[in-house]
């Protein structure tokens, strides 16, 4: 244990289990390459309409067959990294902002400060602590980097007489149960889906708070009633690697300093100037990774960090971004080998007969539980993005539901099932440092998750219902 900011942290190595998504993503493209032998190949007519490439519906047709060799195969990988480019390098730009932000100290500062502020009254706790972390999740996209908090709130739910669990499921359904699937702002699943889907970025804002509300209420209730019974009777309790006979500490005077103070003010008026910018002046990726870089620079200098040391925060982020950003690289060469193999469209054609023939009010739904189950191969969010909205958005065209409607049928598959599925990197590497077992975690949060995927159709059937647009 090591004492970090006045709370205790744990420290532990993690081995690396289960199965590469890097791995995966590469069976998927041999299997795509010998499908292009197998499947006939097709071919759609496209059309311009309003500024948006779209698929003419009635004029699918077949096509001789252009199978994609094994050198050729290689060879899209490189296609696809030249394709998802400009997605890439903005994952790139917002994780070294990112970095240089984490590196002023201001944001693990307000936590710890939060936690020793109200550790003493769950009521406001849960939810304060909720709403933090969700908001991370879903303005800037924290998820692997809010494990540190992990080792932060888990000893402090401890010294409440609550449990591991209750610490625990505040960061991880906090964060993406909450927040990252919900992504007001999000730039990792919505930015990049909607970039893809010819979208205005961040548009649909309205839908998107309005879910975020009704899966905070949920989480801080199922938390809150969680904790209320371990305290009644801690037998009931998950305790994971900690002892609930031990005695543990949180420094109660904690303070948070000017700097950090004034270095928060300018990371909620990024915010503001996203959120304007976006809306008024239809700010698109490259003006986005702008403004966080300059917010990112200010807290530098407010946080009192040297040149080498922002430059090194930037190097830092970016570098946590590595594989989230080649994962995406890896979906394009997918698409690529799709589309020069011909199955792209046929892919469409069969999709859209399938889906097509659900009652019309829930094709949406049937989207949803594709992605449902897409994101148990492909957990990374921008890299499902990346794999799947290519064919999304053509197949929601298709079948009368709109661009905006397939993004956010996109966001719930991926973010809601990130909390049972056992390729989710994330949950793993949280699980392992709070010690609780994966099936006990599963056991506990699958009600949550069922109530989730109930409102997430709720909501996906009023999306359909108003053609929730713009288009």
């Amino acid at each position: 244990m090591r004492e970090d900011k006045g709370s205790y942290v744990q420290t532990q190595e993690t081995p690396e289990k289960g199965i590469n998504a890097f791995f995966l993503m590469f069976i998927v493209i041999v299997v795509m390459t010998i499908l292009t032998y197998i499947v006939p190949a097709g071919q759609y007519d496209r059309v311009e309409k309003d500024g948006r490439t779209v698929v003419d519906p009635t004029s699918f047709h077949f096509v001789d067959s252009s199978p994609v060799g094994p050198l050729e195969m290689f060879n899209s990988v490189h296609h696809g990294l030249v394709e998802g480019a400009p997605i890439i390098l903005f994952v790139f730009l917002f994780g070294g902002a990112l970095g240089i932000m984490q590196a002023t100290g201001a944001i693990d500062s307000f936590i710890t400060f939060v936690a020793a502020r109200f550790g003493t009254k769950e009521k406001l706790l849960i939810p304060l602590l909720v709403l933090i972390f969700s908001l991370l999740g879903t303005l800037i996209g924290s998820a692997e980097d809010t494990l540190v908090y992990i080792a932060i709130i888990v000893p402090m739910t401890m010294a409440l007489r609550m449990d591991a669990l209750t610490g625990f499921a505040i960061v991880m359904l906090g964060t993406l149960a909450t927040g990252f699937v919900t992504g007001i702002t999000n730039p990792f699943n919505v930015a990049v889906a909607q970039s893809i889907a010819e979208l205005p970025i961040y548009s649909g804002m309205g839908m998107r708070i309005a879910i975020y509300v009704v899966f905070y209420l949920l989480t801080v209730f199922y938390i809150y009633f969680h904790a209320r019974k371990v305290k009644r009777d801690p037998s009931k309790g998950v305790y994971g690697k900690f002892n609930p006979d031990e005695q543990i500490e949180i420094d109660r005077n904690f303070k948070m300093s000017l700097r950090h103070k004034l270095a928060l003010l300018v990371l909620l008026l990024n915010f503001i100037a996203l959120v304007v910018g976006v809306i008024k002046f239809q700010w698109y990726i490259s003006e986005i990774g702008g403004i966080f870089l300059l917010s990112a620079i200010i807290m530098g200098v407010i946080g009192k960090l040297s040149p080498n040391q922002m430059a090194n925060g930037f190097i830092a982020g970016a570098r946590e971004m590595v594989a989230g950003a080649l994962i995406i690289g890896i979906a394009q060469t997918i698409l690529v080998i799709t589309k020069n193999g011909g199955l792209l469209d046929t892919i469409l054609f069969y999709a859209s007969s399938l889906v097509g023939h659900l009652p019309a009010s829930i094709n949406a739904v049937g989207m949803f539980i594709m992605q449902l189950f897409l994101n148990f191969i492909v957990p990374s969010g921008s890299g499902q993005a990346a794999l799947t909205m290519p064919i999304m958005t053509p197949l929601a065209d298709l079948i009368g539901v709109t661009r905006q409607t397939a993004v956010f049928a996109f966001q719930m598959g991926d973010g809601i099932s990130n909390m049972v599925i056992p390729t989710s990197g994330v949950l793993l590497a949280g699980l392992a440092i709070a010690g609780i077992p994966f099936t006990k975690w599963v056991k506990w949060v699958f009600p949550y998750f069922l109530m989730q995927v109930v409102i997430a159709i709720i909501f996906l059937i009023i999306a359909q219902a108003i053609n929730y647009g713009p288009f």
